[in-house]
């Protein structure tokens, strides 16, 4: 049987309770280093966000940019970040009061107006967009490999991450049988088609192209160059 199940705290049969409520959201404080690394604006990411001309709204529109590229979605209260996100990217911005940055959400609008904008600058993709693709994907990866509905949906996060799509945020759904049917419920798409083949797949070498553990949960962003600059890296 599939179903699924929403996922803000509650455990899931595939993942542990820490795993359900870590998916899409800051999981604790992040160090120096990793804010340095992972959380850098360089000068293409400046320029979008200066195109804002008041400090909370530079700081909110950054804070949701950093935050799409380390967790690969946008938050649904876009502030519900660790304070040192906020003030490592203040002191990048040259923001001295990284407070101001509580009234980002007074117009509800403009959240997800800069959402689109960094959708459209940085060329990421809806979920949407991408379902049909990922269930084919899954149906593959589960029919070649045999791999159970946790594994499969770890990966089928890289692949979306990979290829610039923004997860969907709400819902963990939840496979109680093996093979393809519960791979394509491990990611919560097509699960009206197919559902009777529940149907044991053997286990070939995995197939060519498939992301590995090293691939999980990242999104392109910047590296640091010799001259400062930074390229694209990942996130966690």
């Amino acid at each position: 049987m599939l179903r699924g199940l929403c996922c803000g705290g509650v455990p899931v049969e595939f993942l542990t309770d820490e795993e359900a409520a870590r998916y899409g959201r800051y999981s604790g404080p992040l160090s120096r280093p990793v804010l340095e690394k992972l959380f850098y604006l360089d000068d293409e990411d400046r320029r979008l966000i200066e195109r804002r001309h008041r400090p909370h709204l530079m700081l909110g529109f950054a804070v949701q940019l950093v935050t799409v590229r380390y967790l690969g979605t946008f938050l649904n209260d876009p502030l519900n970040v660790p304070t040192e996100v906020i003030h490592y990217v203040a002191e990048q911005l040259g923001i001295e009061d990284p407070s101001c940055v509580k009234r980002y959400t007074e117009r509800r609008p403009t959240r997800f107006e800069h959402q689109e904008e960094i959708r459209r600058a940085y060329g990421l993709r809806d979920f949407a967009a991408a379902e049909a693709e990922l269930a084919a994907w899954i149906d593959a990866r589960a029919w070649t490999t045999g791999d159970g509905p946790k594994a499969i949906f770890t990966d089928a996060v890289a692949w979306l991450r990979e290829r610039g799509v923004v997860l969907r945020r709400g819902v963990l759904p939840v496979a109680g049988s093996p093979g393809a049917a519960a791979g394509r419920a491990a990611m919560g798409v097509g699960q009206g088609r197919g559902a009777d083949r529940a149907e044991p797949a053997r286990r070939p070498r995995p197939a060519a192209g498939l992301p590995g553990p090293a691939a999980r949960y990242r999104l392109p962003r910047r590296r640091r160059t010799d001259h400062g600059r930074h390229r694209r890296e990942r996130g966690p």
